[in-house]
């Protein structure tokens, strides 16, 4: 094994992405490894400060509201990239697809005749609850028919090399700009790597969010007039807003940009207002209109929602989609596959503990030294206990929490990520750190396309599982190996 990687060895009981637990390198990755490793550890170095570097000068940000020094940082990016191979993500492409057209027909039916519950599908109560469900959107239909035009599905692969759905992302998915940028700084520094190596490219994707969104307007055609809207810069995804407008070739929007007239959408510009077909809502849908929502919102549109019941503008994603993401809606959803779709669902999940059920929530709370607790309604890495590495007094903690109001938590067993060599500057050599991968899926009247890659968050932070930017993850390149001729 070359220097680079001579004295790698993975954690014991994970799943290495690139080597196997006798530390030697996976089949499909040989070729890839023995390139990366005729660096000199110092030399590889110097190549990761210049990715950090170009990273840093081109502006490739996102924000943390919870930090006390300052809400901009540089995304952190490992040069080491995590392989996918082709086998494995042509499984992965099938089970996505799947998966979203049930949390579509889902959706469709909790908005109009809610059939699920009748049939005794998910419990009524489980769902009505949700703090994301929007009870004044039922019987409204989205133009076009589709909900779910975007969406992240974050994934991890176990022990055992399986990879399982860990949640899923069908309001606003955020990450897809790094895959992209991702992709620009490794060919940047290791471009000999890429024409030999064989992986899908990801530089589409923009193009393919332009046709997605297109697609979607109420009268379709190449003529629809499409916008992004944002809060604006003090987002923490307003990197990603101004990027895919920029490279979709779109206005990126703010809410005094737009004005509602006879229950049409129209932009403001120099030419006078021009209307609107389409919305890539980066918005809250809490703050997208004040006439229906928060009537404080100085983020919204008033009027927005009108012309969308009205059926005159399409919003992608569609309001009250955030239902799906809630994580008690979690555990059924190979339910909901078998219901809408009469299949078995193709990709596994994590076993999971609903806390509104009695039994469940009896388990959960004399078992918090085992178990990772998670508020339903909470992302980013916020609102969890891990059991296992948590003191006594948060155990506690959460005990009482859950006991107070269970329809807010649920609980797994921790799973033990799935880890890939990344560069440690502190100890100038590479060592295994935890990853997820979050898979994009763009959804059509005529079907869905996977982004062959996605988003490969790493836990920079030594035996840490939390690999969120905002609790101090990074991530990496993801090469999605082609089928071999």
């Amino acid at each position: 094994m070359s220097s680079l990687f001579a004295n790698y060895q993975p954690a014991t009981g994970t799943y290495d992405e690139l080597f196997d637990a006798a530390s030697a390198p996976r089949a499909n990755v040989r070729a890839v490894l023995d390139a990366l490793g005729a660096s000199a550890p110092a030399d590889f170095a110097r190549s990761q400060a210049l990715a950090e570097m170009a990273m840093l000068t081109q502006g490739i940000t996102f924000s943390v509201y919870a930090d006390s020094r300052g809400t901009e940082k540089v995304f952190p990016f490992d040069l080491v990239p995590r392989i996918v191979a082709a086998a494995d993500w042509a499984h992965l492409e099938r089970g996505l697809a799947q998966r979203v057209a049930a949390i579509g027909h889902f959706l469709d039916d909790v908005y109009s005749a809610q059939r699920c519950f009748q049939d005794g599908v998910i419990p009524a109560e489980l769902v009505l609850g949700a703090k994301q469900y929007l009870p004044m959107l039922r019987g409204i239909a989205p133009p076009g028919g589709v909900r779910v035009h975007i969406a992240g599905i974050d994934l991890i692969r176990d022990s055992d090399g399986t990879f399982r759905v860990l949640e899923d992302n069908v309001r606003t998915p955020s990450g897809v700009s790094y895959v992209v940028e991702n992709r620009l700084a490794t060919k940047r520094i290791f471009p000999r790597l890429f024409e030999r190596a064989a992986i899908h490219r990801v530089d589409h994707y923009p193009a393919q969010l332009a046709e997605t969104l297109r697609a979607a307007a109420p009268q379709g055609g190449d003529a629809a007039t499409v916008v992004v809207l944002t809060p604006g810069p003090f987002n923490s995804a307003y990197f990603e807003h101004s990027f895919l407008a920029r490279q979709m070739g779109v206005e990126l929007v703010e809410a005094s940009d737009l004005f509602v007239e006879r229950d049409r959408v129209f932009l403001r510009t120099t030419l006078g207002p021009r209307p609107v077909d389409v919305i890539y809502r980066r918005t809250d849908e809490a703050f997208l209109d004040p006439e229906v929502f928060r009537p404080d919102s100085m983020l919204g549109v008033p009027g927005l929602m009108r012309a969308w019941r009205a059926g005159h503008v399409t919003l992608a994603n569609a309001p009250g989609n955030g239902v799906a993401d809630d994580k008690a809606v979690y555990p059924f959803i190979p339910d909901l596959i078998r219901y809408y779709l009469g299949e078995d669902a193709l990709l596994a999940q994590v076993p999971t503990y609903v806390c509104l059920r009695e039994a469940d929530r009896a388990y959960v709370v004399d078992h918090l030294h085992e178990l990772v607790v998670k508020a339903v309604d909470e992302s980013g890495g916020y609102g969890m206990l891990m059991g296992p590495q948590a003191t006594r007094e948060e155990r506690d903690e959460f005990r009482h929490r859950i006991l107070a109001d269970p329809r807010k938590y649920i609980a797994q067993p921790r799973v033990e990520l799935s880890t890939c060599p990344t560069w440690c500057a502190e100890t100038q050599r590479m060592e295994p750190r935890r990853v997820d991968l979050r898979p994009y899926i763009l959804t059509t009247r005529a079907g869905s396309w996977v982004l062959p890659g996605g988003l490969t968050r790493v836990a920079l932070v030594p035996g840490s599982y939390v690999v969120n930017s905002s609790q101090g993850g990074g991530s990496k390149d993801t090469w999605v190996q082609k089928e071999r001729a």
